[in-house]
């Protein structure tokens, strides 16, 4: 396989992605980037992706500020995975039966048998941390980290994040996918769209993080 070449720039973003990815599950922005690395715009890291692009070692979607795939590695949440349930199972490579969850009654467990759906086999593979379960995506509220409708979110069930972590969190009768952020009056669950508006959590309402958001799979193309 042929290497590519990269320059100390290129390598030292390419490094940045990789990061944001591991510790709150979604690709920086171009500003974000910027910022980090002293460029005057945004445009230089525009420019920069672009020549990354073009290596073949990132894809750039255009539409939203997040919109970056790693070519090397299958768990950022802005990966495409083409999922075909009960596939077979391949040889040489592991396995694991994620129970996908769909409705989620009030008051009860969140993989409460009555939740489950079915079963997917999934390839442990494709993520860096084990998730749990597997819980269908409903709405656009995460269009720009790349979380669509109809996709399968893979959960690590925990009731513990970081700041500016994608969780799946229940607040009363509702479960959502937002992004976390911790505030002193309380918690703050912000989408990745403005079309939506962030959700404020004050002390003493109904909220559990019910698992932190560890990939993506998207059922159709």
């Amino acid at each position: 396989m042929e290497t590519i070449k990269l320059t100390n720039r290129q390598q030292q973003i390419l490094d940045l992605i990789h990061t944001a990815i591991q510790n709150t599950g979604a690709p920086p922005t171009r500003a974000e980037i910027a910022t980090e690395l002293g460029f005057k715009s945004p445009n230089a890291a525009e420019e920069h992706l672009q020549a990354l692009a073009r290596k073949g070692v990132i894809q750039l979607v255009s539409g939203t500020s997040r919109g970056i795939r790693l070519k090397s590695q299958s768990t950022d949440l802005a990966s495409t995975h083409l999922l075909r349930p009960f596939q077979t199972t391949m040889p040489g490579l592991s396995q694991l039966l994620l129970p996908l969850v769909g409705r989620v009654a009030a008051g009860a467990p969140i993989l409460a048998q009555e939740h489950i759906e079915q079963t997917y086999p999934v390839q442990a593979s494709m993520f860096q941390q084990e998730p749990d379960f597997l819980l269908k995506v409903k709405g656009l509220s995460m269009r720009n980290v790349g979380i669509m409708d109809g996709d399968l979110l893979a959960v690590k069930s925990t009731s513990e994040a970081r700041n500016g972590q994608i969780v799946v969190a229940r607040l009363g009768e509702e479960v959502t996918v937002k992004r976390l952020q911790k505030t002193p009056q309380g918690y703050s669950l912000h989408p990745e769209n403005p079309d939506f508006q962030a959700i404020q959590v004050r002390p003493g309402e109904p909220f559990h993080i019910e698992g932190l958001a560890v990939g993506l799979i998207r059922t159709q193309l």
